[in-house]
């Protein structure tokens, strides 16, 4: 396993060399930091949306608003997770791109001394995805402010989203029917959910 500053890590799960600012069709999977139920409730097989789950199942939609090159196809909140089927547009995208990682290498120069550092590629799942974690995470803390409530607000040391997600490139159209039903019956299955 690789070491980042002499700590242990999770390797990452991305794709090797896949562009995810590619054409094609994403399963994504956001959950809420250390599985917390934040953002509802099951009853009845239904999702009950918290006041929480109101403002990301917002924002989630205002997302889609805002970048031309991504389309929502299904897409289901549950207590600790959302999943979704995205789909990037070759039009939007003008066609296909290069196979690289989503996060290139710039070359910064610091103290005099050059080295690398990662960047997230526009138009990519990964840019698209921090930036609706950090819109949602900003909305829940002004709710929090609003209604003067005695918690602590999100910040680095106390996060609402886990720092990473999971993806799934979708590759086929048997593959694109299977992810879709699980998302639809996603809230009947809740006590089967690996993500629970």
């Amino acid at each position: 396993m690789a070491k980042f500053q002499n700590k242990y890590r999770i390797e990452s799960h991305r794709k090797p060399n896949w562009d995810y600012s590619e054409e094609g069709h994403y399963f994504i999977t956001i959950c809420c930091q250390n599985q917390k139920h934040y953002l509802g409730k099951i009853e009845n097989h239904k999702m009950i949306l918290s006041d929480y789950g109101k403002i990301v199942e917002r924002e989630w939609h205002e997302s889609f608003a805002l970048r031309k090159e991504l389309f929502l196809d299904e897409f289901i909140l549950m207590p600790n997770h959302l999943h979704a089927i995205i789909i990037i547009d070759p039009v939007q995208t003008h066609g296909r791109a290069s196979h690289t990682n989503d996060k290139t290498q710039q070359t910064v120069q610091t103290h005099g001394r050059a080295s690398l550092r990662f960047i997230r590629k526009p138009k990519s799942i990964s840019s698209f995805i921090a930036g609706f974690k950090s819109a949602t995470t900003n909305k829940i803390d002004d709710f929090i402010d609003e209604k003067e409530l005695p918690i602590k607000k999100f910040n680095r040391n106390n996060k609402f989203w886990h720092s990473n997600y999971h993806d799934h490139i979708i590759r086929n159209d048997e593959a694109y029917q299977k992810i879709k039903n699980y998302i639809i019956n996603n809230p009947a299955k809740w006590d089967e959910d690996k993500y629970r």
